[in-house]
């Protein structure tokens, strides 16, 4: 919410225009007017203000269906809507509540509930930015949670197969050798063949076996 908060007053006749904003002035609000329904939905789309005090008997588009359109509208902000009218009837305020009011106020308008119901509203709206900035940082933080869990999912991984590499390679090499092989990817040399093939091209020599000598029991020698 801004601060001042930022307020909407729509009412055709220019009078009550004139006495909302002389008794909310004093408190410091910045104060928004519009004279029809057409003109409301304007100003709330193009301003987005943070509450909006509302007649009901406007011509081209009253205020039912202005509050209407304004609550369906789900790419705006959350904006509180109080109805301000001289229509009293049951069936009128219940009329004005479907349509998504927020508050009903009937004229003549008493300056201290007029006060009241705007400070509350106003209230309202704070707690509901509040609550959606909280989500939407919730939301930030969870999605870089799952993602360092992915990263160290990825890591356990890596780790689990290098050690299962080493585990393979220390059965026919020595441990340092092994190490050596992993971290260098030597092990990819000896799985594509490469290390078997050349092993193959260059064998080792061995030398030849000198003849063997057999002990006699006389003392004197066989050679085989």
């Amino acid at each position: 919410m801004r601060t001042p908060p930022r307020i909407l007053i729509v009412d055709d006749q220019p009078m009550n225009v004139d006495i909302l904003k002389t008794r909310l002035a004093v408190h410091g609000y910045e104060l928004l007017t519009a004279t029809d329904g057409a003109e409301a939905l304007e100003v709330a789309c193009a301003q987005q203000p943070d509450l909006i005090l509302l007649d009901i008997m406007m011509p081209r588009i009253d205020g039912i269906e202005v509050c209407q359109r304004l609550k369906a509208d789900t790419t705006l902000p959350f904006m509180p809507i109080i109805m301000v009218t001289a229509k009293a009837d049951t069936k009128d305020i219940v009329a004005g509540l479907d349509a998504g009011a927020d508050e009903y106020l009937t004229k003549p308008v008493d300056q201290a509930s007029l006060v009241a119901r705007v400070k509350s509203m106003l209230r309202i709206k704070a707690l509901h930015d509040t609550a959606q900035e909280q989500a939407a940082r919730l939301e930030v933080q969870a999605a870089q949670l799952a993602e360092w869990n992915h990263t160290l999912e990825q890591r356990v991984t890596d780790q689990l197969t290098a050690l299962e590499r080493m585990g393979r390679l220390k059965r026919f090499f020595t441990p340092s050798l092994a190490e050596l092989l992993v971290s260098s990817g030597g092990e990819k040399l000896l799985e594509s063949g490469l290390w078997s093939s050349s092993m193959t091209r260059s064998p080792v020599r061995t030398q030849p076996r000198g003849p063997y000598v057999w002990p006699l029991a006389c003392g004197s020698r066989c050679v085989n």
